[in-house]
């Protein structure tokens, strides 16, 4: 099986980087449009051209048998490229992933995923993203950091990207989900972005996955890279 891995908002392929190596089969980490090896225009970005970027992948380079895993704001990506790659899938992988209720979208929810984040947002107003369009280091630090040491923080804050609004504006569902590809939820147990609560809502939508727990916060690749490379080897070999 390949590893196909979706990055979550204001991210690119680099957040997997640590955690790619601890990963016993091959792995392809996908830049989303509007970065990396996709620049875009993140004023006409959709949501389906983040399902085709993926999809294309797969397609590129005829990639079967695929464990295709997210994080966060890829939560909203996986289910389109299932429905229109089930051929292709073999398990899905949801890690801290945002699954608004039909028909809202991730913009909808924003303000119920952390309270802590909500008060930050309330301080900076309109400085809660920077000239370049990312996060403020404050928002990012307490919604993506808090289980960090100084060097981990200094590289996630380093490769955080501009996110697109249309993508998180636009209304969502995740019931394109083929009912035959098993579907695992990996929820974090120390995850300031989204609660550990607010995780166990966000996957009721998905039916009924298989869930494991990780004590860890949000960016659990950067944190504890070897921790969820060996529960990704157990879900690829199991």
């Amino acid at each position: 099986m390949t590893f196909v891995l979706v990055h979550g908002g204001g991210c690119d392929r680099r957040c997997w980087s640590r955690m790619t190596p601890h990963l016993v089969g091959p792995a392809l980490a996908v830049d989303l449009p509007g970065r990396g090896t996709r620049p875009a225009d993140l004023d006409d970005v959709h949501l389906s051209d983040f399902v085709d970027a993926v999809v294309g992948e797969l397609e590129q380079r005829d990639l079967h048998q695929v464990v295709l895993v997210g994080h966060s704001l890829a939560g909203i990506t996986l289910p389109g490229v299932a429905a229109a790659a089930p051929d292709r899938v073999a398990r899905l992988v949801f890690i801290s992933c945002a699954i608004p209720p039909p028909p809202t979208s991730v913009l909808d929810c924003l303000g119920s995923f952390s309270p802590a984040a909500a008060d930050i947002v309330d301080r900076l107003g309109p400085d809660v993203l920077t000239t370049a369009g990312t996060l403020h280091p404050d928002l990012a630090a307490a919604m993506f950091c808090n289980d960090m040491d100084e060097e981990q923080l200094a590289f996630t804050l380093g490769i955080m990207v501009p996110e697109s609004f249309r993508v998180v504006s636009e209304p969502t569902s995740p019931t394109g989900l083929p009912p035959a590809v098993p579907c695992t939820y990996i929820r974090l147990l120390q995850d300031a972005s989204l609660t550990p609560a607010t995780q166990t809502e966000m996957l009721s939508r998905l039916g009924d996955p298989e869930v494991i727990d990780l004590d860890a916060g949000h960016m659990a690749m950067i944190t504890r890279p070897e921790a969820l490379a060996a529960i990704l080897d157990g879900l690829a070999t199991g």
